[in-house]
């Protein structure tokens, strides 16, 4: 507890982590309802819906990773 108050250690990695897997659901149920809504008008509905099933996720860990990277940038100019 005294390195979270004394900032020795960053809550921000642990955020992340929460906000990559609230993210990773997301496309998951947003992928499903695709799929079941549109998917049944058209061949078209599906293939998006796959398509956020699988591209959705990768983005989100691309981003959480950019974020991520950043910090590390922080802490090696820091010189910590």
């Amino acid at each position: 507890m005294l390195e979270f108050l004394s900032f020795r250690k960053f809550l921000t990695p642990m955020v992340i982590q929460i906000l990559f897997w609230v993210g990773v659901g997301i496309c998951v149920v947003e992928g499903i309802a695709v799929i079941a809504t549109v998917g049944k008008f058209s061949a078209l509905g599906v293939i998006n819906g796959l398509l956020v099933l699988v591209i959705g996720p990768v983005a989100v860990r691309v981003l959480c990773e950019l974020i991520m990277a950043v910090f590390g940038i922080h802490d090696s100019l820091k010189g910590s």
